[in-house]
């Protein structure tokens, strides 16, 4: 074939990957493993930009660790539950699986056409009753430890669509769908026990060296522990108390005012009555709607009513006004906080909003503050005033001294806390896993037997706008017999949380097939930990930290041997257009099927990996990828050249070797070495697409030269090599021609050979003043005092020096002489 085109040789080495078996995994002990995976899509229906950069960057690492001998593991499914295909389903009046199971097929076509090395036999949807069997299965081992339980909890509700909305369909208080407005209501919902594992999480991010340290820090921050204390406060007049936790006891005395949640169930015994009452549940209302992140957000105005009430505060016995607010949410902490306006600059404006007091208690220790002088809080380090036995210490000593104070009066005690809350994992879907539940009048909760999973879907539903959860409406489903006692029982019907099963997912693919259980623990234990996780930094909090509870748990109960999921993290950055990421809504999108149409998929591919550092956004380019499909067909063009050449297949003659043929081999095993290292080492894909573009570079430039046989050959097959992993499709088409049989992709990775790196001579520039004046060519293990005599016996050194002084002459090894003139 004397042109390179794309869309005849990709389509027939993509049927015989896929007739061969090539990508398939087996079970090789006489190989290392190494599993490589990219985070599993939602199928929406077709692959966007941001799909192919992930995937791009997994199958380059899956197909260079299998050229180095690894027994690789590269498998793909689908995250197929969740809402979309319920609102699909409502759209077009389809069933959900019928709208995912179609999209799940275009996607997997599009993924076969960007040519990625996937072992397609394990594949997971977990849609699929064989899957969500083993997601309802690991939902009894967490009950059945004591870590999933049911309770109350606050929901957004639209009464018009009678389902609940996540906060994100909430937009300005009313439904996203019909525009009603939002209610919270109290719906009895199921949790998991995040929380108990709270302190491991957090501990065994130390067990995390090849994540990012961002991702690290978001999470650390995200489970938020402190230490500090609770502090008890009476209120006498309603015979209530109520406790404060605080990582600021040493502020104890400056308290003015205090703050509880709308949410806390003290709030209505202290308003009702009282004048004010209907004002205040007016506010409640108001805050209601509000969003959790409006409320807590830096930026949002704090707002907050006066109940009327007081509390004491133990430490002076002064009487503290009791408020309620918009930023204190019930499930953190105690769902109460101390005011302290002077020493907290939220507190300060709070306090300058509503006319709430102030009083110092912690001062620079070179001077005394004064409320005339301040227009915020004070928040350094200082010495104690107006705090009683504890006036004159430094405020952070007095921290443990104050605590312990607490603890001897029997009203406060130390108190390690956490940000992190509960898992709710209860939906009011259809398009989820059937949580694994039957209540009976007389036995209560029950677990449905194991034997009897999965609780599958069942195809009676309505998807109507305004129907109740369609789960909720099917008699055949709701009613059935208490597996203990014979009697009449319902089944549940909420479904779980999709990130529960993308919580485990990448476990399943180590015995996809399994039908006995969720995966044989050998296979597990000897494929998991992931050594390589792919996805964007969007799921640092959520899918990230699910992963690593649901992994934990599972060692605990015995399932698995290993406590991290993945051991290595890559998160690449977004695909931008137009300085905004590719959206419909904007208008920007570049569809993958229009590039792979036009250039083929090794452009499409070579492309997203070349423009840009993989942590990094990517500014789309129409000219980067022209300069990618220009790049490839140059490869083609060289290769074809001396294709006679290389079939000779003769071994280099290093001893022979002429010095443009050592430097070409120079450039080749430098080449080699770099692409080595930035792909096994660093990821930086960019760079070693650079080298080898360097290295065609080279290989263009004797091309007019009598080059031997022996190094030709050496070249042309080092270079398919190197690029097999960003372009397989090329690559492949060029090794068989080259005459090999078996697949590239299966071929050993090139070894480099540390002399030929090294250069028998370089070029150095001879500056005067640090100004460039000439250039020289140097022996590479040439003496400095040599370098330094040879530059300044130059004749333009000499003209340029004749009448001056030499102060100094500088030469930094291998790149250049400077010397300083007077």
């Amino acid at each position: 074939m004397d042109k390179y085109c794309p869309q005849e040789i990709e389509k027939k080495w993509q049927n015989k990957w896929d007739a061969d078996g090539l990508y398939s995994t087996v079970d090789d002990d006489s190989k290392e493993k190494y599993y490589v995976l990219e985070m599993f899509p939602y199928p929406s229906g077709n692959l966007h930009m941001g799909h192919v950069r992930n995937y791009s960057i997994g199958d380059v690492i899956a197909r260079f660790k299998r050229m180095q001998g690894f027994n690789v593991l590269h498998p793909m499914g689908f995250d197929a539950f969740g809402m979309p295909a319920e609102n699909a389903a409502i759209k077009r009046n389809i069933k959900p699986a019928d709208w995912t199971y179609s999209n799940m097929d275009n996607m997997i076509r599009q993924q076969k056409e960007m040519g990625i090395a996937y072992d397609w036999n394990r594949l997971v949807q977990t849609c699929h009753p064989d899957y969500y069997r083993w997601t309802q299965y690991l939902f009894e081992q967490f009950y059945k430890k004591g870590l999933a339980y049911k309770k109350k909890a606050t929901v957004n509700w639209c009464d018009s669509c009678n389902t609940v909305l996540a906060n994100e369909q909430v937009i300005d208080g009313c439904c996203w769908r019909c525009d009603s407005p939002v209610i919270k209501k109290d719906l009895s919902q199921w949790f998991l026990k995040i929380t108990d594992y709270a302190d491991v999480l957090l501990k065994d991010l130390d067990k995390l060296p090849g994540w990012p340290s961002r991702v690290k820090t978001m999470q650390e921050n995200w489970i938020g522990r402190s230490e500090g204390a609770e502090i008890i406060f009476d209120i006498p007049a309603f015979n209530e108390k109520v406790t404060v936790y605080t990582t600021r006891p040493d502020t104890a005395f400056g308290i003015s005012y205090m703050v509880l949640a709308v949410e806390h169930p003290l709030v209505d015994k202290l308003i009702k009555g009282t004048a004010n009452e209907q004002k205040i549940r007016d506010f409640i209302d108001h805050v209601h709607n509000q969003s959790e992140l409006d409320r807590t957000s830096d930026k949002s105005e704090k707002e907050g009513i006066f109940t009327g009430a007081y509390a004491i505060n133990p430490f002076n016995d002064e009487k503290v006004q009791i408020w309620v607010a918009n930023y204190v949410l019930f499930e953190y902490g105690t769902g109460a906080v101390m005011g302290v306006p002077t020493h907290d600059s939220r507190d300060w404006m709070f306090a300058d909003k509503y006319g709430i007091d102030k009083k110092i208690v912690i001062t620079p220790a070179d001077k005394t503050l004064t409320l005339d002088e301040m227009n915020d809080a004070y928040t350094d380090e200082g010495i104690l005033i107006n705090s009683g036995e504890f006036n004159g210490m430094n405020n952070r000593k007095a921290i443990p001294a104050m605590i312990d104070w607490l603890e001897k009066n029997n009203c406060g005690k130390r108190r390690i806390n956490y940000r992190l809350r509960d898992w709710l994992i209860s939906r009011q879907r259809y398009w989820g896993a059937p949580i694994p539940v039957i209540y009976c009048d007389k036995c209560g909760t029950v677990l449905v037997p194991e034997k009897d999973l999965p609780v599958k879907l069942p195809e009676d539903v309505n998807f109507e706008p305004g129907s109740v959860s369609p789960l909720a409406q099917s008699e055949e489903f709701v009613n059935c017999t208490c597996p203990k006692c014979g009697g009449p029982a319902h089944r549940e019907t909420d479904t779980m949380d999709t990130f529960i099963c993308s919580s485990w997912y990448y476990m399943r693919y180590a015995d996809a097939k399994n039908t006995t259980a969720p995966f044989s623990k050998e296979l597990v234990n000897k494929w998991l930990p992931v050594d390589q996780y792919i996805g964007g930094i969007e799921h640092a909090i959520l899918h990230l930290l699910y992963s690593r509870f649901f992994t934990k748990v599972l060692k605990d109960v015995g399932l698995v041997d290993f406590d991290e999921p993945f051991k290595n993290l890559l998160t690449q950055g977004m695909v931008i257009k137009d300085g905004s990421k590719m959206s419909k809504s904007l208008g920007n999108v570049v569809s993958p099927e229009e590039i792979i149409g036009k250039y083929g998929a090794d452009t499409a591919r070579l492309f997203i990996l070349f423009a840009a550092p993989p942590e990094r956004d990517l500014e789309w380019s129409d000219q980067g990828v022209d300069g990618a499909w220009r790049f490839l067909n140059r490869v083609w063009r060289i290769v074809e050249q001396y294709l006679p050449t290389i079939k000779e297949n003769k071994k280099t003659d290093v001893a022979a070797l002429t010095s443009a043929e050592k430097e070409l081999r120079r450039v080749l095993h430098t080449t080699i070495k770099k692409v080595t290292e930035d792909i096994a080492e660093r990821s930086n894909f960019n760079t070693a697409i650079s080298s080898i573009m360097e290295l065609v570079n080279a290989f263009y430039a004797v091309n007019d030269k009598e080059i031997q046989a022996g190094l030709i050959n050496e070249t042309a097959t080092s270079l398919l090599l190197l690029l097999a992993p960003f372009a397989p499709h090329i690559t492949e088409e060029l090794w068989q021609e080259l005459g090999h049989t078996n697949s590239i992709h299966i071929a050993d990775w090139p070894q480099y050979d540390e002399k030929a790196t090294v250069a028998d001579e370089v070029e150095i520039v001879v500056q005067v003043n640090g100004k460039v004046r000439e250039k020289i060519t140097i022996s590479a293990q040439a003496a400095p005092e040599d370098v330094k005599k040879q530059a300044t016996e130059l004749d333009r050194i000499q003209e340029i020096t004749a009448d001056k002084n030499i102060v100094k002459v500088i030469y930094v090894p291998k790149k250049l002489v400077n010397i300083v003139i007077k």
